[in-house]
């Protein structure tokens, strides 16, 4: 390939990484849930509130693998990195390829991995990186606006990929995704968070 070649071949992923910046991850953010609104499921990312009351009841001292379904423009992904252990590993899945292509161009540590999949394949996913189980799970999905069969799916796979002693955590903003997470996750810890647009219903599955 020619320098010509070469430069020509380079332009347009510079273009995707300048529009990326220019954008900002409030844009990008407004951006996915105008164009996949049953997907994304809310309309400005989770509160530092939020954050800190969804990720506190994890191990971290026994959290190796970490995955993260829907994680949009990362709002997760830093403070996961900032308590994950050196050997660890965040592993996030999003269906839509603009927020993957963000999070790879601006999250740069080694321990961080960012997959254009289904959070219905999480069990091949976790295994094509080297793991044969999950330690922890966080969902921000919309499972009560999600596809026929989607939500199921994706419930059944998760506590597949989970070690025992594990846990599923749902993010949402009604409780009816407790209903179906409670065919796969008989025991169920409640939380809320009223400092979050909208207030946040948070729920812990635990792999017994």
């Amino acid at each position: 390939m020619s320098p010509t070649e070469f430069a020509q071949e380079q332009l347009p992923v510079r273009l995707k990484r300048k529009a990326i910046a220019m954008l900002g991850p409030m844009g990008l953010f407004l951006k996915g849930f105008v164009k996949h609104p049953v997907m994304v499921g809310a309309i400005v990312p989770s509160s530092r509130r939020t954050i800190r009351r969804v990720l506190s009841p994890v191990d971290w001292d026994r959290c190796q693998v970490f995955v993260e379904y829907g994680p949009g423009v990362g709002t997760f992904c830093q403070p996961v990195l900032d308590r994950l252990r050196r050997d660890g590993k965040l592993i996030v899945i999003d269906t839509n390829p603009d927020f993957i292509a963000y999070l790879k161009a601006t999250i740069r540590d080694s321990r961080f991995s960012a997959v254009h999949g289904s959070a219905a394949d999480v069990e091949a996913i976790v295994a094509a990186h080297g793991f044969d189980h999950a330690d922890y799970v966080l969902s921000g999905l919309p499972f009560t606006t999600l596809p026929p069969g989607v939500g199921p799916a994706i419930m059944a796979a998760t506590r597949n990929v989970l070690r025992p002693g594990g846990a599923f955590c749902v993010y949402q903003y009604t409780a009816r995704a407790r209903t179906l997470m409670s065919e796969y996750f008989p025991r169920i810890d409640k939380g809320f968070e009223p400092i979050n647009v909208p207030p946040c219903v948070i729920s812990w599955g635990w792999k017994d």
